[in-house]
């Protein structure tokens, strides 16, 4: 059960490198475009603030996988559930804020994680 828990934990941070992709290389682009559904223009107004909401996605990732490489269990076990906490907090309020989606895409995977990892 570990194990699955920390390959769905490995999944949300390869996720997270995505978003983080996405907003910092691609936010202008075809792709980042028909993502988020903005034009142009207003892709460009927006795109430092889509670059340094990359960043934070970043950080979520590299918390995931510091949790996944860390050499003391019970220790990787609390880095787990701290950041997939954070990514949980972080979609639930993107839910609100933005989209709905936003539950299903970035939430709902972690909170899946959380509870793998969490009765394993």
């Amino acid at each position: 059960m570990i194990v699955i828990g920390n390959v769905l934990v490995a999944l949300v941070a390869l996720l997270h490198v995505y978003f983080l992709f996405l907003e910092m290389v691609l936010w202008t682009k075809p792709v980042g475009l028909k993502t988020f559904g903005n034009t142009p223009e207003r892709a460009e107004a927006m795109a430092v603030l889509a670059a340094n909401q990359g960043l934070y996605n970043g950080f979520l990732a590299a918390g995931l996988f510091w949790g996944l490489l860390h050499s003391v269990p019970a220790f990787a076990f609390q880095i787990k559930v701290f950041f997939l906490v954070c990514v949980i907090v972080a979609g639930a309020y993107g839910a609100y804020s933005v989209s709905r989606r936003i539950l299903f895409v970035q939430a709902a995977p972690a909170a899946l994680a959380l509870i793998i990892l969490w009765f394993a």
